[in-house]
């Protein structure tokens, strides 16, 4: 581990999804691991997320409650109480934060996310609120997402005071999300109109809370450095791409590569699979090969079996994966998809299940057991995404042995590199994952050169050290911003 800085910080890391707690997707696995890695760098962190009842209801997490009563104001006419309970994440604090009815009710079994706006305005007040009352004092507040890329811009010019002394970092983990909403938020929100404008809080007649975290705060991320360059083209930009590039043009714009729990994702102690392996000895590899086909009606044959656990969408390079598929049993190898999604893909990935049954296999549900069966069992695993902010998918199949099939983009270009601990095509089409994943097989049948792609996978540096002490730098910019902002603001 590299040296630590003198200077401990007081980070409040605030995220509206976190492992183990409540995972949608990468966010929630970023939020879980990261803290942690910064807690042994000899940094104070706590985390806030919202109270979710599923959360709460949940005995394992033994949540106490630590204050009551604290008054939110989420307009001039209404006046909300919140409360904060406390868990912990191993030598992480937890505190959750509820109110009136928010957060209480669920929106699906698939999901924690709620399609209006009102629970993210009472989180981002409340969460301020709360940090006075229980006195917390951070030097950084890290921000991740639109859902709190409101906070900074009240942190600036709604609550102020000692809020001004505070840095800011705000990551972004998936552009393409950016929460635009009404004019009227300004006034729920007792904000300026000014702030209304192309430069602060407006982009296309909404207010967009993405572009407002970017613009209030100290330092902007992303979750890999590729993802930072591409973010500044029209291609990639999501109509913010001019923004990006003047972040970056600032120094304000970073790349950090996320990593992954090491410990949770374990082929050597993972109580989800049947037969531990590790790199030192890959024997039990095939029998969890053998236990997956088995377990999802798979045939036994001589062939490469391929993964998929992912959202459905055609961001994630399902609708090349379904226009291929058919090809799979005359390579020959088999497919198995596992995910929750776009209700088009789900019924063609059905009908290919239906018509490959012995070659191709859909599990259209959510079961974290069976994914990491599917990392463990699988030889290859396919993330022909259109983009890619980071990506998990790739690491978590590389510490268990799997060779990833990806798109050069996002984080994929900056973990997997052709011939070398996988494969890699420039193109997203079909025609050209075909070629790719036909590769793949002529490679497996080399057994020799397979061991050496799986070996250069399982020891890649996956670990979250180096990316915590690049988020510590990055923590460090935002204070020293912060103060000669301020000094600048005072002559």
């Amino acid at each position: 581990m590299g040296s630590k800085k003198s200077k401990s910080l007081n980070v409040l890391f605030v995220s509206v999804e976190v492992s183990p707690f409540a995972k949608v997707g990468g966010l929630a696995d970023v939020a879980g691991s990261l803290p942690k890695a910064l807690v042994e760098r000899g940094h104070q962190v706590t985390i806030m997320m919202p109270a979710y009842k599923m959360v709460l209801d949940d005995p394992r997490w033994k949540i106490e409650t630590i204050a009551e009563k604290i008054p939110v104001s989420m307009n001039p006419f209404w006046t909300v109480n919140a409360w904060v309970k406390e868990t912990w994440l191993e030598n992480v604090r937890v505190l959750l934060i509820g109110g009136d009815e928010f957060f209480q009710k669920s929106v699906s079994n698939d999901t924690i996310y709620y399609p209006g706006v009102e629970q993210y305005l009472f989180f981002s007040q409340a969460l301020l609120a709360v940090s006075d009352r229980l006195e917390l004092a951070p030097h950084v507040v890290h921000l991740n997402d639109w859902h709190t890329g409101l906070i900074p811009a009240l942190m600036r010019e709604k609550v102020k005071g000692h809020w001004n002394e505070v840095g800011t970092v705000f990551t972004i983990h998936n552009l393409a999300y950016q929460g635009e909403f009404g004019f009227e938020i300004l006034d729920e929100l007792e904000l300026p109109h000014r702030l209304y404008n192309m430069h602060q809080l407006e982009t296309w007649g909404r207010v967009n809370f993405l572009k407002a975290g970017c613009v209030f705060s100290d330092q902007v991320n992303t979750v890999s450095p590729n993802y930072a360059q591409e973010i500044q083209t029209p291609a990639y930009g999501c109509a913010l791409d001019g923004l990006m590039r003047h972040l970056w043009a600032e120094g304000r714009l970073s790349g950090i590569l996320n990593g992954i729990d090491i410990d949770f994702f374990n082929p050597s102690t993972d109580p989800a699979i049947p037969t531990h392996f590790s790199s030192q000895d890959l024997s039990g590899k095939q029998a969890c090969k053998d236990g997956l086909r088995k377990e999802l009606g798979l045939a036994d044959i001589d062939a490469p079996l391929f993964g998929v656990v992912s959202r459905l969408s055609s961001q994630k390079g399902l609708d090349h994966v379904v226009a291929m598929a058919n090809r799979f049993p005359k390579l020959p190898a088999q497919l198995i998809v596992q995910g929750l999604g776009d209700p088009w893909l789900a019924q063609e990935l059905t009908k290919l299940s239906k018509k490959h049954p012995e070659h191709i296999r859909f599990v259209q549900k959510f079961d974290a057991d069976l994914a990491q069966r599917v990392y463990a069992g699988c030889d290859g695993f396919l993330m022909p995404s259109a983009f890619e902010p980071c990506g998990l998918g790739q690491m978590i199949a590389m510490r268990y042995g799997t060779v990833p099939v990806v798109r050069k983009t996002g984080g994929l270009a900056d973990t997997i590199f052709d011939g070398e601990n996988g494969f890699v095509f420039e193109e997203g089409t079909p025609v050209e994952l075909y070629a790719t994943v036909h590769r793949a097989v002529d490679a497996y049948r080399d057994k020799t050169l397979w061991k050496k792609l799986m070996l250069a996978g399982m020891e890649i540096d996956l670990t979250w050290t180096k990316s915590a002490m690049d988020y510590e730098g990055v923590y460090y910019r935002a204070v020293e911003a912060r103060k000669l902002d301020l000094a600048a603001a005072a002559s």
